[in-house]
């Protein structure tokens, strides 16, 4: 099974999703198309850098994950193919592929440059699509790209250590369906600095003071139906590793979220302090 992923900020309402559907079907018609997710923030390469990361582990091996935030190649951007945790990524080298390098080391990162062999009619998707098919297919990577070693970092929204190993300064980089907002301090920074010291999570003007294994744990008296707690803020390490604030069983729509009830927003600071 050849499996393409897509991930942008097309959205549903226009006819980008399915014209870029029918090219791959066109171009190979045994391919498995699976939406991750067309709802990015449009040019938001922090937040779809972070859908990626949250959903490639979800799928076998040798999928080619097509990126399409963001693409427009320019003086700035090229566009790059990435072998990585035997994962193919396909992108313009914008930093999406940041928070996964940081992690791990590719296998291989290629400067695309086949540019010239489409007419010139041709788009920026329709480079990835032949690229997404032509790796689907079996192809490598040297066909269709010359080797780099480095790609470009979102710099701007790193989590920041304090030299004292004090606190760790992060920014909200993503609010989910539910209002949920996820940071850039990860599970594994967390542990590192914190040594086991109690801790603080601060937003402005209020604070947490413990991480939650899980959503329900927010129930902490037996004696109470866990109808009670709705409503109630609390933070928990998301499946995906990163530090989420969160409003107990919200509804955007209805009872408010940690986005709206508690004013977060994409880029705001979040800070744990340690004692």
């Amino acid at each position: 099974m050849s499996i393409i992923t897509l991930t942008t900020d097309y959205g549903l309402k226009d006819h980008f999703v399915g014209s870029l559907k029918g090219k791959i079907l066109s171009e190979y018609p045994e391919a498995t198309i699976v939406d991750i997710s067309h709802d990015v923030d449009p040019f938001n390469n922090a937040e779809a850098s972070y859908i990626v990361g949250a959903s490639y582990l979800s799928f076998p091996k040798g999928t080619v994950h097509l990126i399409g935030v963001d693409i427009e190649r320019n003086k700035e951007n090229q566009h790059i193919a990435m072998q990585w945790n035997d994962h193919y990524f396909i992108c313009a080298d914008n930093g999406i592929l940041s928070m996964l390098t940081q992690k791990i080391v590719p296998q291989k990162i290629v400067a695309i440059n086949i540019h010239d062999r489409f007419p010139k009619e041709s788009s920026d998707l329709d480079i990835f699509i032949q690229v997404a098919c032509h790796i689907s297919k079996g192809g490598l990577l040297n066909v269709i790209g010359k080797e780099i070693t480095e790609i470009k970092q979102i710099t701007e929204l790193q989590p920041v250590i304090a030299a004292d190993a004090g606190s760790i300064k992060g920014y909200v980089i993503y609010i989910d369906h539910f209002g949920n907002v996820v940071t850039n301090i990860s599970k594994k920074q967390f542990l590192e600095i914190s040594r086991g010291r109690p801790y603080e999570i601060v937003m402005k003007p209020r604070s947490i003071k413990t991480i939650l294994p899980n959503y329900s744990a927010i129930a902490s008296s037996d004696k109470y139906p866990i109808k009670t707690y709705e409503g109630e803020k609390l933070a928990i390490f998301n499946e995906a590793g990163f530090l989420e604030i969160a409003i107990f069983r919200s509804n955007p729509s209805k009872v408010g979220s940690a986005n709206s009830l508690l004013g977060l927003n994409y880029r705001d600071v979040i800070t744990i302090k340690f004692n």
